[in-house]
């Protein structure tokens, strides 16, 4: 699974969540193309200084991280271009993981992904991704997950709950039906409705202050250094 990317719910603190009924419209997001490279040009001269200073690498020039997917089946499809993969799913991707019953994957003309990932009744599919340089994890869970590779958005759905923790502690959580996170902005969206994970079907998010979460990245920062 190429382009499955990670929940990230970087927007906790800082942004309202929207509370509504019907399902967004997502915004598509261009695919990224990729940048020819300029010919090679001989190195200057001792003592020269360049008129150029090389650009900085960007966060699309870099590898996309290998996918592996374990099961107790897999039926692949070549002419719908679908694979299924069923009993104790578990994926990773970087340092991304995520953990279902069914994980279903399609790909359209243009190579691009779409997921849904489901449980049998009384469970939840958990995703959970690592950020070390911000000594964070976000958690999320839901009745079902679904990925869409092409707009790069993931949406827990049914009970859907989002935590953040940093250096192991909760620090913000959303709660609602549905809660979608916007990969390329890093906006979420959180709607309420019968099947919400929060009281009286509502949306409802706890946030801490930004100068608590501060304080508390530094101090892990603080410990980090000192155990190196």
């Amino acid at each position: 699974m190429a382009r499955l990317a990670g929940l990230m719910l970087t927007c906790i603190t800082g942004l309202a969540c929207a509370q509504s009924s019907p399902a967004p419209t997502a915004t598509q997001q261009p695919a990224a193309t990729a940048k020819q490279s300029k010919p090679a040009t001989a190195a200057p001269a001792a003592g020269a200084t360049s008129a150029e200073a090389p650009a900085a690498k960007s966060q699309d020039d870099a590898p996309e991280p290998d996918t592996v997917i374990l099961s107790d089946t897999l039926h692949y499809d070549d002419v719908k271009k679908q694979s299924v993969f069923t009993g104790n799913v578990i994926m990773t991707r970087g340092l991304m993981t995520l953990t279902a019953d069914k994980l279903v994957l399609n790909e359209d003309a243009d190579g691009f992904q779409f997921g849904t990932a489901t449980v049998a009744a009384g469970k939840l599919v958990n995703i959970r991704q690592e950020n070390p340089e911000k000594f964070e994890v976000l958690e999320a869970q839901g009745l079902r997950g679904e990925y869409d590779g092409k707009n790069e958005q993931v949406e827990m759905i049914g009970q859907a709950v989002v935590t953040r923790y940093i250096c192991g502690k909760p620090f913000d959580n959303v709660k609602g039906e549905r809660v979608i996170y916007h990969q390329k902005s890093g906006t979420y969206e959180a709607f309420g409705g019968p099947e919400s994970a929060a009281h009286g079907g509502r949306v409802r998010s706890l946030a801490q202050p930004r100068a608590k979460t501060d304080a508390a990245v530094a101090e892990c920062q603080k410990k980090s250094a000192s155990t190196k």
